[in-house]
């Protein structure tokens, strides 16, 4: 039973979405962000990175630097820029991209619903990069950037989303990535009802993207209830800021490897090698992209191959019947000896977004060899996360990424009103 509630939103005022709204902070280096809030000052990454309003000899994670993004936020509020909607609501996120649209439910998910596993996670967390999130929460009394929740598609929540959206958008514009981004604002306390209610029969929701941003809040959470003489359990720090959107609406790009070298092979040996766990295919020029679970693209000295996983590696386990699993566990590690992807140098990971025109780009340029995957599925992240287990690093990529700056949630809000 999931504890999904409506929030008083501070949200850009009209006319500024598009300006203001902003590719999550972690997307870019400090660099990066640095250009892009000096092309764009309105952008929400110069509250999020609020180290772009500092030189590079301010450290990334000074105190000065949280101070900056709160004094930065508190300012646009008492210039207009952002706006507390009068009461609680919901509000459903639209975006639509080559032709596919995904509409969320913007609302507020419980600390406890996360502490009691009600709310699932499928990896882990790093400490230095909840720690920085933690500050820029708990500083900004603000969460900031929502988490991408999923749940099994509801045939209410369906119907209650169908009917929100005939109704004019609150804000309609196309990002400069050709993203399409609509917003609903569910105001009558009938339709808000009916929304607490459905996701109350909802046993389970899983984070698909933002286990940092998520983890971050969660312990912000549980740092103000151990300050707070006489919690009610309704504080807004109790609450964090989510898009929760049904799985079938929900794309995963494919996540694609490349590496530096043949760990000392020859093109003939490391052919050899891997005909023990995989058929290899020689498929030519053209760019390989799988078509099914359990094949893989493979560009090595100008020609693609197809690699198809043999019989007796498949696996029914949630997490070893993963490709990601199969290629590190009969490829990477015993053929390339990479035994942690997460920490080895010679390995990186390229997002589907880029094309596999990039994994080309790399083969020519810092690497050797390239590996296209096909896309892990919601439900294998499902399974993943229903059996308390972990994916294997850089597993999934969701497009599109959700915009911050849109919604924001006080720290402060009463939540139980």
């Amino acid at each position: 039973m999931a504890d999904i509630r409506p929030f008083a939103a501070f949200r850009p005022a009209k006319g500024l979405e598009s300006r203001i709204a902003a590719l999550p902070y972690d997307v870019y280096n400090r660099e990066e962000a640095t250009g892009e809030v000096k092309k764009n000052p309105d952008s929400f990454l110069a509250i999020d990175r609020a180290e772009t309003s500092f030189g590079l000899e301010t450290d990334t994670y000074a105190p000065e630097v949280y101070r900056k993004a709160a004094e930065l936020l508190q300012k646009e509020i008492g210039e207009g820029k952002f706006v507390q909607d009068a009461a609680p609501f919901y509000y459903l996120y639209e975006q639509t991209w080559q032709g596919r649209s995904q509409t969320g439910i913007v609302a507020c998910a419980a600390v406890r619903d996360y502490e009691n596993q009600v709310i699932k996670k499928h990896e882990n967390t790093r400490e230095d990069k909840e720690k920085d999130r933690i500050c820029h929460v708990d500083t900004c009394d603000m969460h900031t950037g929502p988490i991408f929740l999923a749940y099994r598609a509801n045939q209410t929540l369906k119907e209650l989303t169908e009917r929100g959206k005939m109704q004019e958008a609150a804000c309609d514009f196309i990002s400069e990535d050709g993203i399409r981004h609509r917003v609903w604002v569910i105001s009558e306390p009938e339709k808000i009802e009916k929304i607490r209610e459905a996701f109350e029969k909802i046993p389970c929701l899983y984070i698909a993207d933002g286990h940092h941003r998520c983890a971050s809040a969660v312990k912000v959470g549980l740092k103000r209830r151990g300050e707070n003489p006489a919690p009610t359990g309704l504080e807004g720090y109790e609450y964090f800021l989510s898009v929760i959107f049904p799985d079938e609406e929900l794309h995963i790009l494919d996540y694609n490897r490349v590496v530096k070298d043949l760990n000392g092979l020859d093109r003939e040996e490391f052919l050899e090698k891997l005909a023990a766990s995989f058929v290899v295919e020689k498929k030519g020029t053209q760019p390989l992209s799988p078509e099914k679970k359990g094949t893989f693209g493979m560009y090595l000295e100008g020609e693609w191959y197809q690699l198809t996983a043999k019989e007796e590696i498949l696996s029914e386990d949630a997490v070893e019947g993963l490709d990601v699993s199969l290629l590190q566990k009969y490829l990477l590690e015993p053929v390339l000896g990479i035994t942690d992807p997460k920490t080895d140098k010679r390995i990186d990971f390229v997002g589907g977004i880029r094309g596999l025109g990039e994994l080309e780009r790399r083969v020519k340029t810092d690497c050797q060899i390239a590996f296209s995957m096909y896309p892990t599925s919601i439900s294998e992240l499902f399974a993943v996360a229903d059996a308390g287990r972990l994916m294997p690093p850089k597993s999934t990529w969701f497009e599109p990424k959700l915009r911050s700056g849109l919604f924001l949630h006080s720290l402060e809000e009463n939540m139980g009103r």
